[in-house]
């Protein structure tokens, strides 16, 4: 019969005085621990490196931007750019720019917010007919590609005047065409207890009262997610104004990015990609303001226990 030794049995006496499993454990978490850190560093630097490339050519000379020079600092450091930038382009001002972009941006969020609360509401809460079949329709237009739609929605507006308006970007914002919000508030409500309802109702409040008064305080992380989404997307969007905006003192900074580029004479790769960076700035700050609350949004957890 043979017999099998510990580890701590096959060790000398002095090594044993010495011997402790748990920092041997201890060590290979910090290893782990440390390759975790360091593969995620290098991961991060991967998808960081294009932000950090545009802020760095803002301030090359036009002519070092796309050439030979591959390097990611350039010696000849200059804000010309950035004057060049905020000159404007096409006898229209940056500044323009930046309020037909803020104009859009806060509309859509404002418009979202008031539909797609309201919807959601009346499918959450209220019980009426078809009411799946309707929530069931809203939700299949996620699959529905919006390259589909355009040239129908483009004939209708024509045909209404209202092209080289921002009514085609903002109607539908207000009408509650963005069914993904729509279905996010939906299950946020659906998470909030139903006993809230049954209380206000026996004092007397009506749906208007409920909505106003319970929903909307308690749908607060929901709200800032939406409102976060909704003014990144429409501060990014280039389809829709290119489609319906030919006025360029109407144009928002993703059209008036596209007038530094020229393709039958020379472009100015240096002030775009300036106004680039100043136009993420806005972004960056409305992002970082309320980002604490996305996860919250996202999670659809209206009440914690």
């Amino acid at each position: 019969m043979t017999s099998t030794a510990t580890p701590t049995q096959s060790l000398p006496d002095a090594q044993l005085a010495h011997y402790n499993p748990k920092s041997e454990s201890v060590t290979a978490k910090r290893a782990k621990s440390t390759l975790f850190h360091v593969v995620a560093l290098a991961l991060t630097a991967v998808v960081l490196y294009p932000g950090l490339w545009m802020i760095a050519s803002s301030f090359k000379p036009n002519a070092e931007i796309g050439g030979a020079n591959t390097s990611l600092w350039s010696n000849n450091f200059s804000f010309d750019n950035f004057v060049t930038a905020m000159e404007g382009i096409g006898g229209v001002s940056t500044l323009q720019f930046f309020t037909n972009s803020l104009v859009l941006a806060i509309g859509a969020v404002v418009g979202t917010i008031l539909s797609a609360s309201v919807s959601a509401y009346a499918f959450a809460r209220i019980k009426f007919p078809g009411r799946s079949v309707f929530f069931g329709m809203m939700i299949a237009t996620l699959l529905l590609p919006f390259h589909v739609v355009i040239i129908p929605q483009y004939i209708v507006f024509q045909q209404l005047g209202l092209v080289d308006t921002y009514v085609p970007l903002l109607i539908g914002k207000f009408l509650a065409a963005d069914a993904f919000f729509v279905f996010l508030m939906v299950q946020f409500m659906r998470n909030l207890p139903g006993e809230l309802d049954e209380a206000a109702r026996i004092d007397g409040a009506g749906h208007v009262r409920i909505f106003t008064s319970i929903m909307l305080p308690l749908m607060k992380p929901a709200l800032i997610s939406t409102s976060i989404f909704s003014f990144i997307w429409s501060w990014n969007d280039f389809l829709g104004p290119l489609l319906y905006l030919n006025t360029p003192d109407k144009y928002p900074l993703p059209l008036a990015l596209r007038l530094f580029v020229d393709q039958t004479q020379s472009s100015d790769y240096g002030a775009m990609i300036a106004m680039s960076v100043l136009a993420l700035l806005p972004v960056l700050i409305f992002f970082l303001v309320f980002q604490r609350y996305i996860v919250e949004g996202v999670s659809t957890q209206g009440l914690k226990g």
